[in-house]
């Protein structure tokens, strides 16, 4: 699933094909992804001029001048393709802009979701405005305070929205591994010292994962085609049985449904 710094990269993709110019034409090529496509999505998009495009969470924001966000998630497998030379049978959603340059939204699996939101109102929206803080804006100790009387794993926590928005399986545990704190810790027994660490770490991590364009997984790639690189950096993720930096071994276990990879000898 693309996370954080894999929609972050494709909103910057689409900022530079989007910015300031006006949508031509919108095409929808089936009627539904998660759930329906607004019905008047493309009476809205189509003569409008894109003024900003941002993120919050794992959501994509392209706002306009009729004071509109299209607001897109890219659930388990969907990427924004620019200029593609064919249209392809999972290529759901098309823009054009003025320019010619065209946009299509690719989710094979469907698990996407795309959306209009009045654009004062995209904060108060329920799936926006239930986010926790951003991984790059944490503060330990009010994190510290979140986290008392919790007695689930802290990488179980990590990836509650409501707490933190955005974080993902990959960087829980590639933030977890670089902070030494073992995933199935109680999250309540944490000291301040260790929160400070992966408060630490997570911005790190998401921050380097940016830089380097997101993690090449599966279907993921930034609209201009280029695959992310940041994968050849994992120290534990999708790294089982292999030999963590410390001379451990990188172990993995379940949890909540969800692979969780960490080393025994370092993360404590």
């Amino acid at each position: 699933m693309p996370e954080l710094p894999e929609v972050e990269t494709t909103v910057r993709g689409l900022e530079k094909v989007l910015l300031g110019r006006r949508i031509a034409r919108v095409e929808l090529r089936r009627a539904d992804l998660r759930r329906a496509f607004p019905p008047d999505l493309g009476q809205r998009l189509t003569g409008s001029t894109v003024t900003s495009l941002g993120r919050r969470g794992k959501f994509g924001l392209i706002s306009t001048d009729r004071g509109d966000t299209l607001v897109f998630h890219l659930g388990m497998s969907g990427k924004w393709r620019v200029d593609p030379a064919e249209i392809h049978p999972h290529d759901h959603l098309l823009i054009e802009t003025d320019e010619g340059r065209r946009l299509a939204l690719n989710d094979p699996r469907r698990f996407g979701s795309v959306d209009l939101v009045s654009s004062d109102k995209v904060e108060a929206w329920r799936p926006i405005g239930e986010l926790g803080a951003e991984p790059t804006d944490l503060d330990s100790r009010e994190l510290l305070a979140r986290l008392r009387g919790r007695s689930a794993p802290i990488k179980s926590l990590l990836l509650d929205q409501r707490l933190i928005a955005g974080l993902g399986n990959i960087y829980a545990c590639e933030a977890l591994h670089r902070a030494h704190i073992n995933p199935r810790s109680a999250a309540g027994r944490l000291s301040l010292q260790r929160v400070e660490r992966l408060v630490t770490a997570i911005g790190e991590v998401i921050d380097e994962a940016i830089e380097a364009g997101g993690s090449t997984l599966r279907d993921y790639a930034r609209p201009d085609g280029e695959l992310g690189y940041f994968s050849k950096r994992f120290a534990v993720y999708d790294r089982e049985g292999k030999a963590c930096a410390c001379g451990g071994t990188v172990r993995r276990i379940v949890q909540g449904g969800r692979s969780t990879f960490y080393c025994g000898r370092c993360q404590r």
